[in-house]
């Protein structure tokens, strides 16, 4: 993490320490974002350059539970500044077997598909590519279901692009009364064909390659985390790396 980078995230890191004072941050945090990228075991990583595994863990682990990943995440994203088009998808990861057998029975983000065992990463960006929220589902969990939720939580701009799996009547009028226009190819049974732009529609691919990028990090290609917290902090945080510093 270079001087810059580690500049635009250190106000926004938690700053009430007791007992003795921690682990430099900017090592832990490279230990850490070192562990996503390589999909290596905490015990895993090199001890001489990032410190003892147990610190890179708990720190993770700690911060998630504290929100303190995704604070980061969604603060930076907000201040990247208003975003004329937001484009709105979904990728599905696999869940190692490690992922499962959680405390308190199977984990909700965790669901059964034809791929498997997957989690299902929905996502808002902008047309630059840049993520601006996440929400983790089970794989088996419809688009234009958590498509709604994550309307929820839209940011002002003029068009939402989305691809078929959106087109529902429920999900335009939740768009239009956010007071941005829906840009989704009709589905072929749609009765009536709505209005459709198939020039705007090309620029929908930026969001399939922020969820190309971000599996880059072999953590986030493949779920090991059992704890939905920890699955959405190291999204966030990787999501962060990527395009936020």
């Amino acid at each position: 993490m270079t001087d810059e980078q580690f500049a635009k995230i250190a106000p926004h890191l938690p700053t009430d320490t007791r007992g003795k004072e921690r682990v430099d941050d900017r090592r832990v945090i490279g230990g850490i974002v070192h562990v996503l990228k390589s999909g290596r075991r905490w015990t895993d990583a090199p001890r001489e350059v990032y410190g003892p595994k147990k610190t890179l863990y708990n720190r993770f682990v700690r911060w998630a539970a504290k929100g303190v990943w995704v604070g980061l995440f969604e603060t930076l994203a907000q201040a990247g500044g208003p975003a004329s088009q937001v484009l709105i998808d979904s990728t599905a990861v696999k869940a190692h077997r490690c992922a499962a057998g959680g405390k308190g029975g199977a984990e909700p983000s965790i669901g059964r598909s034809r791929g498997g065992r997957t989690t299902k990463i929905h996502a808002l960006t902008d047309r630059a590519c840049r993520p601006l929220a996440f929400l983790l589902t089970g794989g088996q969990v419809a688009d234009c279901k958590a498509g709604a939720l994550m309307l929820e939580r839209l940011p002002t701009c003029r068009v939402v692009l989305a691809d078929k799996g959106y087109d529902s009547d429920a999900i335009r009028r939740q768009i239009e009364t956010a007071g941005a226009v829906p840009n989704i190819p009709p589905k072929v049974n749609r009765r009536w064909k709505l209005c459709f732009s198939p020039v705007l529609y090309r620029g929908r691919n930026a969001i399939e390659r922020m969820f190309g990028r971000l599996k880059d990090f072999r953590r986030i290609a493949t779920r090991y985390d059992r704890s939905a917290t920890n699955c959405l902090a190291a999204v966030c945080l990787a999501a962060t790396v990527s395009y936020w510093l």
